[in-house]
């Protein structure tokens, strides 16, 4: 089977820069990548991933640190533990955002069972569901190949929007009785 290049990142911050560490952290894992140990992440090779690459060596520059980014063949015999290591995160991502998608009905449920049909609600729900819709957007992206929860996640997410239909009708249903 060909496997996909990866890219190897690992740096050094002078001093003990939290600030700086939290900021180069959130923006590998943004772009999905994996953390082999402590400020050595690897990440597939690849268009918004060399993106997020660029972004990650620019704090570090910031942070006065040493980077170093290595370039995985893609016929190593590590590849495939890379890939197995990259689809666990992303599942454990996916199984994330299926327990907010569930989270979501539960709420929207709730509010038809205390019948709170106001524009404020509906205005709230909407948007839950609407970084629920990015997010997934997010997690697609970055799931290369395939994590087994993702099928769920999107049956989940049209669960959601289903739901928040229902509630805008009952809410529309409400404002007309006055």
């Amino acid at each position: 089977m060909g496997y996909m290049a990866w890219k190897i990142v690992t740096y050094r911050l002078a001093g003990d820069s939290t600030r700086h560490r939290v900021a180069i952290w959130r923006e590998l894992r943004r772009v999905g990548a994996v953390a082999l140990q402590s400020a050595t992440w690897a990440v597939p090779a690849g268009d918004g991933f060399d993106d997020g690459i660029d972004k990650a060596r620019q704090l570090i520059d910031r942070a006065k640190g040493q980077v170093l980014v290595l370039d995985v063949d893609a016929e190593s015999p590590c590849i495939a533990e890379l890939e197995q290591m990259y689809t666990a995160e992303r599942e454990a991502e996916w199984v994330e955002f299926v327990s907010e998608c569930a989270k979501a009905v539960a709420e929207l449920r709730g509010e038809i069972a205390k019948e709170k049909f106001t524009l404020a609600e509906l205005d709230e729900e909407e948007h839950n569901i609407d970084r629920l819709r990015r997010w997934y957007r997010e997690l697609r992206a970055r799931d290369l190949f395939g994590a087994p929860s993702a099928p769920t996640a999107e049956i989940q997410l049209k669960a959601c929007a289903e739901m928040l239909e229902e509630f805008a009708d009952l809410v529309y249903e409400a404002r007309q009785r006055g």
